[in-house]
């Protein structure tokens, strides 16, 4: 598995400090995000699981603890929107050019609006995907919040 992807060049032309982590993937597993934090021993409220949406028909990410389920009413308000729905699997990827279980927020193919949960705030470092299956970064959730030009609000 190389651990260089786009996400992880992404952030290194930021200047971001990070640290990349390889766990072992299971491609059965229901939650991916719960695996994922299970398989590093770490919390799950420490590990964002990236989702794709869209908010009146436009597509955003949204960035949520593993251990929870975002609130599409709440989603939907955070952008001005009247509804917001998840993103089929097959757009997610062709949108962000990342397989679903590797979609990352960092390196997509094409920049959309982006909410990290407030949640992640209460954390010195938080993980996130690193744009392939079996692969996590770990940073500030303050520095991941700068280079994705995201917005911060509690949507869960």
């Amino acid at each position: 598995m190389s651990k260089t992807t786009r996400a992880t060049q992404a952030l290194t032309r930021a200047g971001i400090p990070h640290g990349v982590h390889a766990y072992d993937y299971d491609p059965e597993a229901t939650r991916i995000g719960l695996q994922a934090a299970e398989a590093m021993g770490v919390s799950p409220g420490e590990v964002f699981k990236t989702l794709m949406a869209a908010v009146d028909g436009k597509p955003v990410c949204v960035l949520v603890p593993s251990d929870r389920e975002v609130s599409l009413k709440k989603l939907a308000a955070a952008f001005s929107g009247k509804s917001a729905a998840m993103m089929r699997p097959a757009e997610a990827e062709r949108l962000t050019g990342y397989h679903v279980g590797g979609i990352s927020p960092l390196g997509q193919k094409r920049a959309v609006p982006t909410l990290v949960d407030a949640a992640a705030l209460a954390h010195s470092e938080i993980f996130v995907n690193g744009g392939q299956r079996g692969l996590q970064v770990r940073l500030k959730p303050g520095d991941l919040v700068r280079v994705l030009q995201a917005r911060t609000e509690a949507v869960t």
